[in-house]
């Protein structure tokens, strides 16, 4: 796992084999946005060692979506330090095993990646302590509210920090090179209007679910490949 400084005293990426999870930092308190995959908890408290912080003081664990890359070590995490699992309400059955994950309507091209994907670690049942709606304060980062963002799953969730211009988009938009829809989705025209939306929001900083984060430029990037893939999407219609 590799650790990235994205802003400094705030924000770090934990980089996985397979997707990534975001730490932030209100003074000693923490906040993890997804967790890795299965196995991966001793990993992420190291990591958060090594920032000279104690994972102690992990306060709340945010899910962006239910797929396994992103919940694997939620709850392993959470028991360990008290930390608090949320997730949006129609993701928190799949995260808790009541439900299947939804399955993915796939473009050719994605599915290799999708076998690839599931080389993952299944991830465990997982509680989920308080559902979130859209609009919700999340109780840190100065302001940090929840953006439901349909499509990737239908519980797919933005977290947007607009006092630091600071937006993480789970699945919902990736940047393996320029931004783009997030692959896997089991709505691919709802993740286009997600898509839309979250780039309206016009952040600073972009933090995706896989690929680098952008911390330049990143409303017009968005804004240019969020207009870019709809007009595809119209064409091909």
């Amino acid at each position: 796992m590799d650790l990235v400084e994205v802003l400094p005293n705030r924000l770090h990426m934990l980089r996985f084999p397979v997707g990534q999870a975001y730490l932030w930092q209100d003074g000693e308190a923490l906040t993890l946005i997804d967790a890795g995959h299965a196995g991966s908890a001793d990993g992420i408290e190291q990591a958060i060692r090594s920032l000279g912080l104690a994972p102690e003081r992990l306060e709340r664990i945010v899910l962006t979506h239910c797929h396994r890359d992103h919940v694997g070590a939620a709850g392993e995490l959470a028991a360990r330090r008290g930390a608090r699992v949320l997730a949006h309400r129609l993701d928190a059955p799949v995260i808790r095993g009541e439900l299947p994950v939804p399955e993915p309507v796939l473009l050719d091209w994605e599915v290799p990646l999708y076998a690839h994907g599931l080389t993952v670690p299944e991830a465990p049942p997982t509680r989920v302590d308080h559902e979130l709606e859209d609009g919700e304060a999340l109780g840190f980062g100065d302001g940090a509210y929840v953006v439901h963002a349909p499509g990737h799953t239908d519980g797919s969730i933005g977290i947007h920090l607009p006092r630091h211009g600071v937006l993480f988009t789970g699945d919902c938009v990736a940047a393996v090179g320029p931004p783009m829809p997030g692959v896997f989705n089991v709505d691919r025209a709802r993740a286009i209007e997600t898509f839309r939306r979250l780039a309206a929001l016009a952040p600073s900083t972009a933090c995706f679910g896989h690929g680098d984060p952008l911390t330049e430029n990143a409303a017009e990037a968005l804004a240019k490949a969020a207009h870019e893939a709809a007009q595809e999407a119209a064409a091909s219609d």
